[in-house]
Parts: structure tokens; sequence; C-alpha cells
């Protein structure tokens, strides 16, 4: 092949994150293509009579409005240019786990994600700052981006604008905080699947304007229950009207035709109601009415006449639960219950053993008891760090509760986007060591700084997303510890039913050894069951972490914005002559394309080396990478001869050679790739 074949131009891969504008647009034109015309316009006039209504713009309508919501849009529709570095020194299991923290900004965070993780996540869980006059809140200026984040964190010089409080004498106070929720709302939403659920902790200081957030963002319609959480078990005699117990915590879904909630676990205290007073085979019971509150007006006169003579009809105003065919076969099988001596209504024998398996409806309260408090959380934290190192962090048992109610199941996400002291990475480890199913988390923490007179502080923990990143690491070796201890006490009461088994042989054989042998073998054959099964656990559960921090591109963008003199135009154009920056590494540039390119974090990623170049195969050659500087025709073959559906390599490797750019380009079509671009 020469320079002199026609081919058309290598398409250059773009560094920005997904565009939420175009996103929109793609959804709508699926939905109602007729309504763009030449260019990509929206008539909106043809719109609005696609759906069959007449706006009259004149006219006042129901919404919620807010100093700063137009300018909201513009935070979510301007694209971040940023990137996420890995850590591996501050990583568990780097190349293999599937969990992910992120210290960073979490809009400039979930920008990044959108290509990603579009559609991919379970279950949120955020405890945002509550607004109660002294929260750590985001900027309040419109132009929110990650020169604002590099500002704070000190990665880069000036001013700028700075992270701070939002006190409760600002005129703006409620405005401020719907300004920061509402873009982060959007753009988690994207991420969710079709049945994923968000949660989101607050108080009473702004419940009923978040309600009307996510009424806005989620629809109304996908509102399903605002729960109350009993925070605490005391009474704070000091209060001024009422002791504050409780917060909120609101539930949306993405679409609830398509989620489906999870059942909590039956309690001891639930099962202790069930009585077998007749010693019926099936086990334990609880009597339940034969009639119901509702039904057809057919039944009427429904009447049902027993074997032992008894005739029962559902009393005024109620109707038959059963047919008269079940309540046969219930009959038939001494399921009713008549009472000791037969002079009770007629009710249904609910055996315990049919509703073990099936649940129970959570409920829009949980009490202290079935979800924990916030003496107990910080309990759980100080069990781990020995210092009361984190002021407001939530309970693992509530977390677990919620994602028992998000229905997450194996390898599903949840997302918790103000992951604080990471709390819900903790309970995912717990839920996954007691039923070894693999959920994942993605953790996203702003490296808030820590009070120089805090506890946390003069532990060595400067900001909050060290003392998120130390929790994981500890409370993953506590999860390890606590499998292994489980092994290990087996193991020990095995080899004390063994050595009572010895001492029993020394007796007399009688019925009063043979019952104790067999408790022993039995006793000896659940816990070497409970071992194996805990050793399984053990070796597919997913303790590790890869920590990834938020940074500036390794590339430099160009800058649309950029003065329309000659002058400055040259200046830029001679600043991408060397457009990557030379501190970064071959790993930073390789993530920072897979996230661009649409790939989760934690995609298996293979090195390859071809013609001695290095190349990274993403997940099975589903994407290929080649960051040499110095590319060869040999290598650039070797890669299409694997055919992959997708290649990226850095145009700086072609050293200006147009002729091997032209030849690459026709390597790639003649094995059918496409998508073949370079940055």
């Amino acid at each position: 092949m020469s320079s002199n074949d026609q081919t058309a131009p290598i398409a250059s891969m773009s560094l920005e994150s997904m565009s939420i504008t175009d996103n929109q647009k793609a959804k709508l034109k699926e939905l109602f293509p007729e309504v763009f015309t030449e260019g990509s316009k929206i008539d909106f006039d043809k719109l609005k009579r696609t759906l069959g209504e007449t706006v009259d713009a004149g006219k006042e309508r129901f919404g919620m409005n807010w100093a700063g919501k137009a300018d909201c849009f513009k935070t979510i529709q301007q694209p971040s240019v940023a990137t996420l570095v890995p850590a591996r020194d501050e990583s568990v299991d780097f190349d293999t786990t599937e969990n992910v923290f992120i210290e960073g900004d979490n809009l400039e965070v979930l920008k990044l994600l959108q290509k990603s993780y579009l559609g991919k996540i379970k279950m949120i869980y955020i405890d945002p700052p509550y607004n109660t006059g002294n929260d750590f809140i985001y900027p309040d200026n419109y132009s929110e981006n990650l020169d604002t984040y590099l500002e704070y964190t000190g990665q880069i010089d000036g001013e700028g604008r700075k992270f701070s409080t939002n006190v409760d004498t600002d005129g703006r106070f409620h405005s401020k905080w719907m300004n920061m929720m509402y873009p982060r709302l959007f753009l988690a939403k994207n991420l969710l699947k079709d049945d994923g659920v968000i949660f989101i902790s607050i108080d009473d200081s702004e419940v009923h304007n978040l309600r009307a957030l996510c009424n806005e963002v989620f629809g109304a319609e996908n509102f399903i229950a605002n729960v109350i959480w009993e925070k605490k078990y005391t009474v704070a005699n000091d209060a001024k009207y009422f002791s504050d117990n409780h917060d909120h915590i609101l539930v949306f879904a993405k679409n609830i035709t398509s989620f489906d909630i999870g059942r909590l676990p039956r309690t001891d205290e639930m099962n202790s109601a069930y009585k077998n007073p007749d010693n019926h085979p099936k086990g334990v019971w609880k009597s339940t009415p034969l009639h119901a509150k509702s039904g057809s007006d057919k039944a009427e006169k429904f009447e049902f006449t027993f074997k032992n003579g008894v005739i029962w009809s559902p009393p005024t105003g109620t109707y038959p639960r059963f047919s008269l065919q079940t309540l046969k076969d219930l009959d038939a099988n001494d399921e009713i219950w008549f009472g000791n001596d037969t002079s009770a209504t007629p009710s249904k024998k609910t055996f315990l053993i049919e509703l073990k398996n099936e649940g129970i409806v959570p409920r829009t309260i949980l009490s202290y008891k079935e979800a924990g408090h916030n003496h107990e959380s910080k309990e759980e934290v100080k069990a781990l760090f020995e210092e009361n190192i984190f002021d407001t962090p939530k309970p693992t048992k509530l977390l677990k509760v919620l994602t028992t109610i998000g229905n997450v199941q194996s390898s599903d996400i949840v997302l918790d986007f103000f992951a604080g002291s990471a709390t819900t990475a903790h309970a995912i480890m717990d839920l996954n060591k007691v039923d070894g199913i693999n959920r994942k988390y993605i953790c996203v923490q702003l490296p808030e700084p820590t009070d120089e007179k805090s506890e946390a502080f003069k532990a060595g923990y400067q900001t909050i997303a060290e003392i998120s990143i130390e929790r994981i690491r500890r409370s993953a070796k506590k999860v390890e510890n606590e499998l292994r201890s489980n092994i290990e006490n087996c193991e020990q009461l095995i080899v004390l039913r063994e050595e009572m088994l010895e001492k029993l042989m020394s007796k007399p054989a009688d019925l009063a050894r043979a019952k104790a042998e067999e408790e022993q073998h039995q006793d000896i054959a659940k816990y070497r069951e409970k071992i194996a099964t805990t050793q399984v656990i053990l070796e597919k559960i997913d303790l590790g972490c890869s920590v990834f921090k938020l940074q500036q591109s390794n590339f430099k963008v160009w800058d649309a914005n950029v003065n329309k003199t000659s002058e400055a135009i040259q200046l830029a154009l001679d600043s991408h002559i060397d457009h990557i920056n030379p501190n970064a590494s071959q790993e930073d540039i390789l993530f920072e394309l897979l996230l661009k390119a649409g790939f989760q974090l934690t995609t298996p990623i293979e090195k390859l080396t071809f013609a001695g170049k290095t190349v990274f195969s993403i997940a099975d050659n589903a994407l290929l990478i080649c960051l040499e500087k110095e590319l060869t025709l040999d290598v650039l073959k070797a890669m299409a001869e694997l055919e992959p559906p997708r290649v990226i390599v850095l145009d700086e490797g072609f050293q200006n050679n147009d002729q091997l750019k032209t030849n690459a380009a026709l390597t790639m079509k003649s094995k059918g790739i496409n998508d073949f671009r370079t940055v």
C-alpha cells in the first residue's frame, strides 16, 4: 500500500464526557423522529401537536421554580474534560476487584461516568448535606467545572472559587442547596437501570424541596415512599419543642413499572407468634381469617359446610377469601382451626414453613431495632479506628435494609456519590459475606478537609476521602477475619463433638446412647456444611477496591472559546503540538481512553506484545489501544489481525508519517474495522 491510495482521514477520539444534550435529543428522536427538522433541530410546535397538546405560553402553569434553576441546565450540559487517574498504591487487588472508590467532585465524576455506566446502576444511596446552616456545600456560581475543583484541592494556582459552607442567613439559602442537588440528581438518574431505585437521606429542613426536585427529575409517578427512619432511641429532653428522633429517606424508582421491591427477612419476634397446639405435621402455624374486606358481590350468599358439620359464611359486609374448592382442600388436609373445643369461628392455619421464603413487605417506618441508629453507627466506626473520627456516619444495618429493599442481586452495582465514611461499601461487603452474592459498589467522595481540631485530623486523616478509603480497607479485613473465624469455630466444635462421640462409645449400647450419637453426627455434618459454605464465600467474595482520583485530562483539549485573533489561535495551535501531559503514565492515559470510550473502570485489561510494542486488549479484544509513540506497520497489522471492533492509537505514534497513517487506515478497513481512531 502506498500514500497514493485514497482513504478517508482517521477520526479523532473525543476526550469529552458524554453530551447530555445530544443523548436527550437521541432519546426524543427515537420516539418522535417526525418533529426533527433539517439540521436535527426540534420543531417544538410539531412536538406539541404530536402529543395532542396546545400550550399557551401566556398562561400560568404548575411547576417548581427557584433562583438559578435555568443555570442548572448549563451546568448539566457542560461536558467534562477531566479524567480519573488510578491510584494503585491506595487500592486493594486493583487488577481483579470490581469495586471502585473515586476521590473527587461528584458532579464531574457523574459526568465522566455517563458513557460507561449509562443504565448500569441498580441502586443509588446518597446522604447529601442536609443544609442545616453550616453544612459543607458546593459553589453557587453556575459555571462550576473542573477548575473549581482543582483550585479547591490546590492542584492549580489562582484564588478561584472555593467550596464553602451555606449559612442560613444567606438570602438564597435554599436556592443554593437546590442548585447543588438538581444537576447531580439529573445525572444520577441517567445511570440507573430501568428497574433501578434511588434512596436519599434527608431531614425536615429540605425534605419538601427534595421531594419536589425528585418529582421533577424522576417523575412524580415514580415516587415509591417517604420512609421514616428512627435514628435515635433516646429522647433529647433539652429540645426546645420536639426531640428530633427521625430522618426521612425518599425512595424513587427509575421506572416504577419495572421496579420489583425486595422483601425483608422475617424476624424471630414475628416467628414467635406461630405455635402448633394440635401437633400438625407441617409444623407451627398461626390462624388467619377466612374472610376479607373486599371481594365480589356475587359472594353475598356464600356458604360452606366443613366435614365436622360446622357451617360458615363470611360476616356481613365481608367476602370469602378462598374459593369453595380451596376451602374443601384445606378442610381435607386438616388446615382449618375450629378452636380447642370446636366452638371458635373457623380460620385458616397459615404455616410458618410456607412463609419463610417470602419475607415481609417493608414498612414506611424503619425502627432503630431493625435499621440501626446513630450511636450504633459511631460505635461501628470507632471499632474500626479506635477513635471517633467521623461525626455523622450511617449504620451499616440501615444500608443493608435499603439494599435488600432495593432488590440488589449478584453483579448489581450500588452507587453512593456522597460516600462520607464509606458506610455503603462496608454494608455491601457485610451482605456479601452472609449470602455469597457478589454485589458491587462505586463510592465517590470529595476530599473535604477535616477540622484541625478533630480526632480525625489528629489521627492523620487530612480529608474525608482518606477516611473513606481507610474504612474500606479496614472493613474488608474485618469481613475476611470474620469468615476465617467462622471456619475456625466450626472446626473446634467438630473436634468437641468427636470427643463426645468417643465418650459415648464407652457407655452401654441403648436407645439413649443411639439418640445421643445421632445428635452428635448431625451437629458434625451441620458444622462441616457450614465450613464448606464459608470457604466458598471466602474464595469468591470481592474485598478489593480500585481507587481513582479526579484530575484534569492527560490531553490538552482544544478551547473553543479561544480569542479569534491570529496570534491567540496560533498560540493555541502551538500548545497542541505536544498535547499529551509529559508526566502522564501509560496507565493514566489508558484509563482515560477506557472511560471515554464507554468501558467501565473495572473492565478486564490484558497486556499484549506485537512486534516489540505493547498493546492493551480491553474486554477480550472489544477494543485495542496502543499508546506507543513510534508505531510500525507490523504492529498495526498484528492488531488488525485480531479484528477488534474498535482500535485507538496515539496520533503522535505516526511521527508525522502520512504514508504510515494511510496504510494503517487501509489495513484496518480491509479487516472490517471501521472504528479506528487517533488521539
